[in-house]
C-alpha cells in the first residue's frame, strides 16, 4: 500500500470542502483517509490502483465518483512529429528488453508540480514497479535532448556520464559502487555484462535505467516546457499502462500528449495509445456476485461514476487505458459495488440449516503444521504463479502458462521447490539454520480433467544448512506422529546430489522425493549453504487417514 499526500487547498478547490461528509465519501471510494491538517490530506492507496497515486489521477476518478464528471475522460493524443522516435537495439534483450515512450509539450512547471512529478515517479517505482525491478521511469527536459533517441546496452566501462546530484563523470560500475542511488539499486544489474542506456542522437547519455538519470540531460526545472518520458522493463503491456498513467497526469497539468515511434528489430510500436479497452459483462453474473437486482440503466449510471463508458445494447464496458487492475468481469463488479455503496449493501443470513464443521482433511493438514512448527520449522505460504526466470533457475521446463497474464508471473507451479527456494534466496543474510515448510497446491496437465489441469496438495520441507540424515529423521518422526508408514529407498533424482537422494513411497506407491540439492541449483538461487529438501504428495495420505 502507498500513502500519498495531496495539498489540501488544491484538493478542495476541485473536489469541494473536506467536511465530515466528504471524508466519508473518500473512505467509501476505497481510499481510507489517514490524516488531515490545514496543509495536506493524506490518503491510503491500494497497490491495484497506481492511477490514483497523483493528485491529478485521484481527482479524475474521484470527481466521477462524486457524480461531477462522470464517464470515460477523453484525451487528445497527437501523432509523432519528425524525429519523435526511439530505436531499440537488440543488445537490451537480455538485460531490460522493452520500453514505452512519449513526449509532452507545453507544460508550465513550478516547484509544486515538479515535486508532484517526482513523487508519482517514486510511488510507482516502489509499488507497482516493485522497487524499479518491474518498471523504471525516466523523465527528461526535451530542450536538452537531440532526437531521435537510442535505447541500447553497453559495457559498464563504456558508459560515462554525470549522474543526478553529482558533480563528476562516472562509469557504469562507479555509479553502482559510489553513487547513493547506484548502491541502493545496483543489485538490479548485478552480474550483467552490459547495462542499458538511453542516448540521444548527439551521443549524450540520458540515463542508465533502472538506476539514475544524467545531471545534464535528465533533470527538469521550472524552465522546462517539453519533456520526454520513458518506461523500461520486462513486460511491454505493463509499460504501456504505466506510460498511460503518466501522460494523462501531465495532460491534466495542461500538457499536450505526443506519440513516439518505437523501432524494435522485428516490429514497430507507437506509444502511448489511450484507446479504451473493451470488455463485455453479464448482468446476471454481476447481480449474482453482488446480491443485487440492477437493470442495465442502473449499471450504466454506476459504471459512469467509476470512470467507465457502458453500452446498453451489447453490454460492453469501455475501460480507461490507465487502469491496470481490470483483468476480469469480477473487477468490473467490484467497481459497481463501490459506486453503489458498500454502506447500502444489507447483509442477509442464508436461508439454509447447516452445522459448520472443519473439513477432516484440513484437520490433518493442521496437525502436520503443528508437528513441524513444534520441531522449530517456520510455515510459509507462497504464490501459485511463478516467472519463467524462476523455472529456469530450477531447471524445470515451464508447464502450464496463464494466457494474457498482465505480469511476469504466468507459470502455474509444478512443484513447491521453486517457491521455497525463492523464499530462502531472499533471506540469505538471515540467521541460520533456516527450517521452512509449506503445504500448498501444485498444478499438472491432465486431459481427463474438465479444465485440463490437475491440482495436487503437496508438502515441501527444506533445511539449510542440512543433510540427508537429518531430514530423513524429520520425515520418520512425522510419519510416526501421523501413525503411517513411509518407505524411503535410495534412487537418483534430477537436481539432487548423487548418493544422497531417494524416493518416498506410501503403501507401495511413490509419493515424493528427498535429498540434498545439487550445488548447481544452489548457485542458480545464490544460496550460500547446503540445502536438503523433500516434497511429498499428501492426497493419498489424507484420504487414508480420513477413512481410518
Amino acid at each position: 500500500m502507498a500513502i500519498v499526500k495531496f495539498p489540501r487547498k488544491q484538493f478542495e478547490k476541485v473536489a469541494g470542502k473536506i467536511d465530515e461528509k466528504m471524508q466519508e465519501r473518500i473512505a467509501l471510494f476505497g481510499t481510507p483517509l489517514e490524516s488531515l491538517n490545514q496543509e495536506e490530506i493524506e490518503i491510503e492507496i491500494f497497490p491495484n490502483r497506481p492511477d490514483l497515486l497523483s493528485l491529478q489521477g485521484y481527482l479524475r476518478s474521484f470527481l466521477a465518483f462524486l457524480g461531477k464528471k462522470t464517464g470515460l475522460k477523453e484525451y487528445k493524443v497527437n501523432k509523432p512529429e519528425k524525429n519523435y522516435e526511439v530505436k531499440i537495439d537488440k543488445s537490451v534483450k537480455d538485460v531490460r528488453p522493452f520500453t514505452a515512450c512519449a513526449i509532452i509539450n507545453e507544460i508550465n512547471f513550478n516547484d509544486e508540480n515538479i515535486k508532484e512529478v517526482i513523487d508519482i515517479q517514486e510511488k510507482i517505482h516502489s509499488t507497482f514497479g516493485r522497487n524499479r525491478k518491474k518498471i523504471a521511469i525516466g523523465i527528461y527536459p526535451l530542450e536538452k535532448i537531440s532526437l531521435p533517441i537510442r535505447y541500447e546496452a553497453r559495457k559498464p566501462s563504456d558508459i560515462k556520464f554525470i549522474p543526478l546530484e553529482s558533480n563528476r563523470e562516472m562509469t557504469g560500475n562507479q555509479i553502482l559502487k559510489q553513487h547513493p542511488t547506484g548502491r541502493n539499486y545496483g543489485y538490479l544489474l548485478k552480474g550483467k555484462p552490459k547495462y542499458p542506456v538511453f542516448a540521444d542522437s548527439a551521443g549524450e547519455i540520458l540515463s542508465m535505467p533502472p538506476i539514475i538519470n544524467s545531471e545534464k540531460t535528465g533533470k527538469i526545472t521550472e524552465k522546462t516546457k517539453d519533456v520526454f518520458i520513458e518506461c523500461s522493463g520486462f513486460n511491454l503491456e505493463v509499460l504501456k499502462k504505466t506510460l498511460n498513467i503518466l501522460v494523462t497526469t501531465f495532460a491534466d497539468m495542461g500538457g499536450k500528449i505526443y506519440q513516439m515511434n518505437l523501432k524494435y528489430k522485428n516490429k514497430k510500436e507507437i506509444t502511448p495509445n489511450l484507446e479504451p479497452e473493451k470488455m463485455k459483462i453479464n448482468l446476471e453474473n454481476i447481480n449474482k456476485l453482488l446480491g443485487l437486482d440492477l437493470n442495465g440503466k442502473q449499471v450504466k449510471k454506476l459504471l459512469e461514476k467509476m470512470g467507465y463508458n457502458y453500452s446498453l445494447g451489447d453490454n460492453e464496458v469501455q475501460i480507461p487505458a490507465w487502469r491496470t487492475d481490470i483483468l476480469h468481469e469480477v473487477d468490473i463488479a467490484e467497481d459497481i459495488a463501490i459506486a453503489y455503496g458498500y454502506d447500502k449493501l444489507i447483509p442477509e443470513i442464508p436461508q439454509i440449516a447447516t452445522i459448520g464443521e472443519e473439513d477432516k482433511k484440513e484437520k490433518i493438514k493442521r496437525k502436520i503444521s503443528e508437528i513441524l512448527t513444534g520441531l522449530k520449522f517456520l510455515e510459509i505460504s507462497t504464490y501459485h504463479l511463478l516467472t519463467k526466470q524462476d523455472m529456469k533457475k530450477t531447471n524445470i521446463k515451464p508447464g502450464i502458462q496463464v494466457e494474457d497474464s498482465k505480469t511476469d508471473y504466468k507459470i502455474l507451479r509444478p512443484s513447491l521447490f521453486p517457491s521455497i527456494s525463492k523464499i530462502l534466496s531472499e533471506n540469505i543474510d538471515a540467521e541460520y539454520p533456516q527450517k521452512v515448510f509449506e503445504i500448498g497446491e501444485i498444478f499438472e496437465p491432465n486431459e481427463k480433467e474438465e479444465t485440463g489441469i490437475k491440482e495436487k496438495t503437496k508438502l515441501g520441507i527444506a533445511i539449510t544448512p542440512g543433510n540427508f540424515t537429518e531430514l530423513r529423521q524429520i520425515l520418520e518422526y512425522l510419519a510416526r506422529m501421523l501413525s503411517i508408514k513411509l518407505e524411503i529407498k535410495e534412487e537418483q533424482k534430477k537436481g539432487f546430489i548423487e548418493g544422497r537422494t531417494g524416493k518416498i513411497s506410501y503403501k507401495g506407491e511413490e509419493i515424493g522425493i528427498i535429498g540434498e540439492i545439487h550445488p548447481s541449483l544452489l548457485k542458480n538461487w545464490h544460496l550460500k549453504m547446503p540445502l536438503v529438501y523433500l516434497e511429498i504428495e499428501l492426497e493419498k495420505i489424507l484420504e487414508s487417514l480420513v477413512c481410518s
